[in-house]
């Protein structure tokens, strides 16, 4: 894969902080485990998500083609209740636009997408996921934390990603090596009443047997 040229710094060993979205594709560099995009949401919609009743959040657990993310989003969100303003607009463009970046570099046909709406410590403890690659995306909500193992140790230093940076992670599957000991959880929020909204996009490359309404385009 050819790299955009990017400046970025280092958070931890192996994590890489970026300002742009093409520096998301330095996953592909020897000496990189993830790479976090560095934005802040604008405060209108961080108002505006942050306002929602929990129970009105859009969630899902769908595979879909990414260019069918957007009228799937549309959809879910009319039926989340969610009136038609701007600001949903814009939850809508950035789910699209992360699902394109992340079908991109991912060469991946298929994503499967998830929308989760947490309250309780979900992935509380440090893991790495099987899968090749995955992208989080915390809307609302404390971001996903992350920190290094050394020698199959506990996580020393945390770090947490801010709310509505994606941040973009090697799963278990990658066949680069080396091992960097990167580890990430959800955060613990259980008893806080935070409530959190997460997007989660995995790589399919092969479908079985799927009844999802979104594999056409």
């Amino acid at each position: 894969m050819a790299l955009t040229r990017i400046e970025a710094k280092t958070a931890c060993p192996g994590v890489t902080l970026t300002k742009t979205p093409e520096g998301l594709g330095a996953l592909y560099r020897p000496g990189c485990a993830a790479a976090v995009w560095e934005r802040a949401p604008l405060q209108r919609f961080q108002n505006w998500i942050d306002a929602i009743p929990a129970s009105q959040l859009p969630k899902t657990r769908t595979i879909l083609q990414p260019g069918a993310v957007r009228r799937a989003m549309h959809e879910l969100c009319s039926a989340s209740g969610l009136s038609d303003c701007e600001e949903r607009a814009m939850l809508v463009d950035d789910v699209a636009a992360l699902a394109d970046i992340f079908a991109d570099l991912m060469q991946a046909p298929y994503l499967r997408l998830r929308l989760d709406v947490v309250t309780t410590n979900a992935c509380r403890k440090f893991h790495i996921d099987t899968v090749t690659a995955r992208l989080v995306c915390t809307y609302r909500g404390t971001g996903t934390q992350y920190g290094i193992a050394t020698d199959g140790g506990a996580v020393d230093t945390i770090q947490t990603v801010g709310t509505g940076a994606p941040i973009l992670l090697r799963g278990a599957l990658w066949p680069v090596t080396p091992d960097f000991g990167l580890l990430h959880r959800s955060p613990p929020i259980e008893g806080t009443k935070e409530t959190r909204l997460v997007l989660v996009l995995d790589p399919i490359t092969e479908l079985e047997n799927s009844a999802s309404p979104y594999l056409v385009q």
